[in-house]
């Protein structure tokens, strides 16, 4: 394992949440990072649509001080893979069973592909209001009684009943806006594939991870290994920040 973490040169932890969830979504990995000194944050993902949540979550990188090690999960690899192109002071990518998209390719017909993924199935099509009157736009969320089975196999069934109560809605831009120039290609970048993740997509994320030259770390998890494996997740964390720099070699 890594020692102890030297606040003067550690990047801040960036943790971006993915769809249908909150920054709360971190908070096992959260309180591992904090013991070991990290300084870290789990800012709020928009869920609006790559242009909206990119411009967002990059003013969050920007305004942090000193550099930064962006995380994201799901959705939020999306995110963070545009965010951190516009970002200067970012040094590295953590995927959490998330998406590493490439140029010009959008979330939707990307993981259509995938054999591993029923997500689709267990979406509903909702509607929410915009700032032109009688023009409301798309979102989806997730069935409840099909979110444990989708998203959180390894997870109590009650656990899993709290999430789904308490989602956040992804809006339809989020699936079909383009990537732009990814982060990825000028950053290292580390992935964790949760073998049994039906809702990215393991093969689909494991796809993307080898595209982007990433380090891969595989486990046998649901698609919400961070809640489930906040040690596993934690660990692969701290090894990028080791890679950049940040914490002594492992020993």
């Amino acid at each position: 394992m890594s020692g102890p973490i030297d606040s003067d040169k550690a990047p801040t932890v960036v943790l971006v949440h993915g769809a249908f969830a909150d920054g709360s979504s971190w908070n096992g990995v959260i309180e591992r990072l904090q013991a070991q000194g990290v300084a870290v944050t789990a800012p709020a993902n928009p869920l609006r649509g790559v242009s909206i949540d990119s411009a967002y979550i990059a003013s969050v990188f920007e305004e942090t001080e000193g550099p930064v090690l962006a995380v994201g999960h799901s959705y939020g690899g999306v995110v963070i893979t545009n965010a951190a192109a516009r970002a200067e002071n970012v040094v590295g990518l953590v995927y959490v069973a998330a998406f590493a998209t490439d140029e010009g390719e959008a979330l939707g017909p990307a993981d259509a592909e995938s054999k591993d993924s029923i997500l689709g199935d267990a979406l509903v099509t909702l509607h929410y209001p915009t700032k032109d009157p009688g023009h409301g736009a798309v979102e989806f969320a997730v069935d409840p009684g099909k979110l444990r089975e989708a998203m959180a196999a390894d997870l109590p069934a009650d656990r899993a009943a709290l999430m789904a109560a308490t989602q956040r809605p992804l809006a339809e831009l989020a699936f079909s806006e383009p990537t732009g120039v990814p982060a990825w290609r000028r950053l290292p970048s580390w992935t964790v594939v949760a073998t049994e993740d039906k809702a990215a997509g393991a093969d689909v994320i494991r796809s993307m991870a080898e595209r982007a030259g990433s380090t891969i770390t595989e486990v046998d998890g649901s698609h919400v290994i961070m809640i489930s494996r906040p040690d596993l997740v934690t660990g692969v964390i701290l090894d990028a920040l080791a890679a950049v720099g940040a914490v002594p070699a492992a020993v």
